[in-house]
C-alpha cells in the first residue's frame, strides 16, 4: 500500500475547518533563508483556508539568541500557539531557543525538556507517522515489535522513537555514519535522515512497513531517504513527495487546536 498524503491531510483539514472558534498562531523567522520562507509559505497558505489568524515576527539575520527568546514572548502574549521556524543561523543557541517555548504553545512539540517527559503535543512528524498507523492499521502496536528508527534529528527521528518506545516497541535508532547492517531485520522503519535514496530494497525486511521522513533536495527534486523501489519490497510505504509531508503539515494545525482547547478548558 502506498500512502496518499494528500487526501489523509484533507480528512484532518475537513475535521478542523468544522470547529467554530479560531486559535492564533505565532511564528519566529530569522533571517531570509528560501527554504525557510517556502515553509512560512505554506503555513500561511492552509492558515489562510483554516480561517486562523497567523502573526509574525521576523528577525534579520544579525539577531542574538536573546532576541529570538524576546520574539518567542511577544508571540505566547499574542497567539495561541509558537513556531521557531529552523534551522537557525549558526550563531544563535538553537537549544536555549527552543527551551524558551512553554509547552502551552508548543506547537511542534520540540522544548527538548517537555518531549522527554510527557509533551502537550508530539512534533508533527511524529504526529503524521503515528496517524498514518492508526488510521491504516489500528493494530499495528502489537504486532510490529521491532522498529528501526534512521536519523538522530530533533524533528523526526529522536520524537519518532520517544513516541514508538513509550508504545512498547523495540526502537533501534542509527545516527550518521551507523552500519545498517541490522535494517533488515526491523517489521516498522522509519527515515529521517535526510540522505537521498540511502536506503536499498535489500537491506530491509520483505512486507516491512516503511514511513520514508527523510526529506531533502536532490538536482532540484525533492527526495526521501528511500529508493523508490523500495515500495515493491514494502506492505505499506509513504512516497516522497506526497506522502508523511502533507500529513505533518496538516498536524501543526492540529496541534494548534489541541493546545488552544486545552488553553481554555
Amino acid at each position: 500500500m502506498i500512502i496518499d498524503g494528500k487526501e489523509m491531510a484533507k480528512g484532518i483539514y475537513d475535521h478542523l475547518k468544522t470547529k467554530v472558534n479560531k486559535p492564533v498562531l505565532g511564528i519566529v523567522v530569522v533571517g531570509e533563508d528560501p527554504v525557510v520562507a517556502s515553509f512560512v509559505r505554506i503555513k500561511k497558505k492552509y492558515a489562510a483556508q483554516l480561517g486562523i489568524t497567523m502573526i509574525e515576527e521576523r528577525l534579520s539575520i544579525a539577531a542574538e539568541t536573546a532576541d529570538v527568546i524576546a520574539s518567542i514572548q511577544e508571540c505566547v502574549r499574542n497567539s495561541n500557539g509558537v513556531i521557531v521556524q529552523l534551522p537557525l543561523p549558526s550563531h544563535i543557541n538553537t537549544e536555549d531557543v527552543l527551551s524558551a517555548i512553554p509547552s502551552s504553545h508548543d506547537v511542534d512539540g520540540i522544548n527538548p525538556t517537555t518531549l522527554a517527559h510527557t509533551p502537550v503535543v508530539l512534533p508533527p512528524v511524529a504526529e503524521a507517522v503515528s496517524f498514518i498507523l492508526g488510521t491504516l492499521n489500528p493494530t499495528v502496536i502489537g504486532v510490529y515489535t521491532k522498529a528501526a528508527v534512521v536519523g538522530n534529528g530533533r524533528l523526526v527521528g529522536k520524537p519518532c522513537a520517544v513516541m514508538l518506545k513509550k508504545r512498547g516497541i523495540h526502537v533501534t535508532t542509527y545516527s550518521e555514519g551507523d552500519a545498517l547492517d541490522d535494517l533488515v531485520n526491523a517489521d516498522l522503519v522509519i527515515l529521517g535522515a535526510g540522505k537521498p535514496g540511502l536506503i536499498k530494497p535489500h537491506m530491509i525486511k520483505e512486507g516491512c512497513v516503511l514511513i520514508d521522513a527523510g526529506t531533502s533536495e536532490d538536482g532540484g527534486k525533492m527526495m526521501g531517504d528511500a529508493d523508490p523501489s523500495c515500495a515493491e519490497k514494502c506492505s505499506l510505504f509513504t512516497p516522497v513527495p506526497g506522502g508523511v509531508g502533507p500529513i505533518a503539515v496538516a498536524m501543526i494545525f492540529k496541534n494548534l487546536y489541541t493546545l488552544f482547547e486545552a488553553q481554555n478548558t
